[in-house]
């Protein structure tokens, strides 16, 4: 059995190798739910999930991801304040940061019509559909990442 280290030193499964199809799943899953979806939006989005799973790893590879889409260290910083902040953000982002919230709390009281609404009067069906995808993808990958004891500053994608 293959396994790498976590944070407390506890030895876990390299979910990759021990469930490939199901990994090849996933990443297909991911690239499809990106497909038309401005680079910026898509690594706002994956940030504020991994910010409020407390996913170390998968915000430090999608901060770094942001920087090389463009996205400005200024912008970084206010993506965990961003409603305190919003004058940093369209609202397009606004909307679709909102959405993220709401669906990655979804146990926290479902997802209100108002945002559900706000979102869909910033995307066609089709993007909507795209950017829902988005977020439960990062959100199953948030999760592999903690279940699995993933180190954040590495990036084991090849």
């Amino acid at each position: 059995m293959t396994t790498h280290t976590s944070v407390t030193g506890t030895a876990r499964m390299n979910f990759a190798k021990a469930a490939p199809k199901v990994f090849r799943a996933l990443v297909g899953f991911d690239a499809a739910a990106r497909e038309g979806l401005d680079p910026t939006l898509v690594e706002l989005i994956q940030i504020r999930a991994s910010h409020l799973n407390r996913c170390a790893y998968c915000l430090h590879m999608h901060t770094n991801d942001a920087r090389k889409a463009g996205e400005t260290e200024e912008r970084l910083h206010m993506v965990p304040v961003w409603r305190e902040a919003r004058h940093f953000f369209t609202d397009k982002e606004q909307a679709a940061l909102a959405l993220t919230e709401a669906v990655t709390l979804v146990a926290d009281g479902g997802v209100p019509d108002e945002i559900y609404g706000e979102a869909a009067a910033h995307f066609d069906d089709q993007e909507l559909a795209h950017v829902l995808s988005l977020i439960l993808t990062i959100n199953t990958w948030n999760r592999v990442a903690l279940s699995t004891g993933k180190v954040a500053g590495t990036d084991e994608r090849a």
